[in-house]
């Protein structure tokens, strides 16, 4: 059994075997219940429809950045030897992020590809907990100091974090 799943592993990929297996699951769902079987797949094609406009933008950010943004710039901006100004850009970038997180991780990994570090990418992440939008709500319900300790300490933590993140990625022992 473990050759053979090596081999599907050598010949399709991880990802393969998962869009293989999602597929018998489906085909064995459509002879035995049908009705599930169409429930799935309707509820399947209303989610990628509405998912679609996203993945679109998504491709075009990509695009945009491999056209414009180098490995270069990228690397003198959030590489090695960025210092605060990478820290800042990332977390400024964070902050006026919008949308769902998962739509930026594409450009996230495109970035790293060129050069970004894990420290930049985990600070922008942390510091979209902050959202310019809702600060007047916040203040409304919490007041002006608690407001203003709780996002500081996110930007403070969200430094934090990246680097704690880029030394446990660059450990070797660890993970």
């Amino acid at each position: 059994m473990k050759k053979f799943i090596d081999f599907l592993i050598e010949k399709i990929g991880v990802s393969g075997i998962f869009i293989l297996s999602l597929l018998i699951f489906y085909l064995i769902t459509f002879f035995v219940r049908p009705k599930i079987f169409s429930t799935a797949i309707n509820f399947s094609i209303e989610t990628s429809l509405k998912v679609l406009p996203i993945m679109l933008l998504v491709f075009l950010l990509v695009f945009l950045s491999n056209f414009f943004i180098t490995s270069s710039k990228i690397k003198k901006h959030f590489g090695e030897e960025a210092g605060i100004k990478g820290w800042l850009l990332s977390i400024f970038g964070g902050i006026i992020s919008s949308g769902p997180v998962y739509m930026w991780y594409p450009l996230l990994a495109d970035l790293k590809e060129k050069g970004m570090k894990n420290s930049f990418i985990v600070a922008f992440i942390y510091a979209r907990a902050i959202k310019i939008q809702i600060l007047p709500l916040m203040l409304f319900y919490f007041g002006f100091k608690f407001t203003i300790v709780f996002n500081i300490l996110i930007i403070i933590f969200s430094s934090i974090n990246g680097f704690i993140a880029e030394k446990l990625l660059n450990a070797k022992s660890i993970l």
